[in-house]
C-alpha cells in the first residue's frame, strides 16, 4: 500500500458540523479512506452501510453522484488519524 499521501483537506471539511462543515469532494474522500487503510467494503462496514449495497454507496460518494453524511465522514477522519472533527472549537 502507498502511504505517500498528497491531498490536501481542506480545513472547512474538517469542522463541527455547527460551525460550518462543508462537504468534501470525491478527492479529499479518497484520500481520508486512503489514510485508514481500508478497504472500501470495511468503510462500509465502519460506518453502518448495508452489506448488499454499501462499497457501492462508497464509491458514489468519491464519484461525487452523492454526498457524504456528515457522520460518516466524521468516523472516517478520526480512523485516518485526523482527529474527532465534531469537537467544538473556540
Amino acid at each position: 500500500m502507498n502511504n505517500d499521501f498528497h491531498t490536501r483537506i481542506r480545513p472547512e471539511c474538517l469542522l463541527p458540523w455547527v460551525q460550518g462543515w462543508q462537504q468534501p469532494t470525491g478527492v479529499e474522500i479518497r484520500e481520508v479512506i486512503g489514510r485508514t487503510g481500508l478497504t472500501g467494503r470495511a468503510v462500509a462496514d465502519l460506518v453502518g452501510l448495508s452489506e448488499k449495497g454499501g462499497g457501492r454507496q462508497v464509491r458514489r460518494w468519491i464519484s461525487e453522484e452523492s454526498h457524504i453524511p456528515y457522520a460518516a465522514w466524521a468516523i472516517l477522519c478520526e480512523v485516518a488519524g485526523l482527529g474527532k472533527i465534531w469537537e467544538t472549537r473556540e
